[in-house]
């Protein structure tokens, strides 16, 4: 694919957050089983369940943007998802893991409310008015995950993780 317009930009960019959707809704999957706090899996549940609504939300956009909704591989999320799997094979003790968890997840957001900002004026020049509302909900959804983990690890219970 050649990158020459802001058409290609945004559809290089759409395929990419695509992607990231998809491997995140198993990622929280796999954070929900490896979390024992229950606020936190609940959190993680909670998100997965937007995450699919984000997903058909991407899939309106590439209907409005007139082509068919495709993945592209995106390193950024497959290296946050490599990092993690790595940090679990070492088998931290379960309050390292959930504390883990909610930093792995913040990461993400990070990442994908990155994507949409990216992504909504690439829309709204592209005069995809529609779809930049679209990606504007995904966004703000993603902020609102993002603002639940910090909370969430600001009452986490560190005093069981030993300090050295």
């Amino acid at each position: 694919m050649s990158m020459d317009t802001i058409q290609d930009l945004f559809e290089h960019g759409l395929e990419d957050i695509y992607h990231a959707e998809h491997q995140l809704l198993d990622a929280l999957e796999d954070f929900e089983e490896n979390t024992e706090h229950e606020d936190i899996a609940r959190a993680f549940a909670d998100h997965r369940e937007e995450t699919e609504d984000q997903i058909e939300r991407l899939e309106e956009v590439f209907d409005l943007f007139g082509e068919p909704p495709e993945k592209e591989e995106c390193d950024g999320i497959e290296g946050l998802l490599q990092e993690y799997e790595e940090f679990v094979a070492a088998e931290p003790s379960q309050e390292v893991m959930d504390y883990h968890n909610m930093a792995a997840a913040e990461k993400t957001e990070h990442y994908e409310i990155a994507a949409y900002g990216n992504l909504i004026p690439l829309a709204d020049q592209l005069g995809l008015d529609e779809g930049a509302d679209l990606l504007e909900e995904n966004l703000r959804e993603e902020q609102d995950a993002l603002e639940e983990l910090k909370e969430l690890t600001e009452q986490f219970e560190m005093d069981a993780i030993p300090a050295e």
